[in-house]
């Protein structure tokens, strides 16, 4: 018997919020998964920014 795939995951973008107006080269970005129907709205987490060397806020992109 084949397996439900689960509809409600999806893949999203995490980007730095705070490397833009750093000036700093390069782009910080993660992938994760969040359940759509737990959580509409736009995730927000503290990552490590390698560029910046600390953890800053990183932001939903579509």
């Amino acid at each position: 018997m084949a397996k439900k795939k689960n509809v409600a995951r999806q893949v999203i973008t995490l980007e730095c919020t705070e490397q833009k107006d750093s000036g700093v080269p390069g782009m910080s970005r993660y992938t994760s998964q969040k359940n759509k129907k737990n959580t509409p709205k736009r995730l927000e987490l503290m990552k490590y920014n390698p560029y910046l060397r600390r953890q800053t806020l990183h932001r939903e992109i579509k």
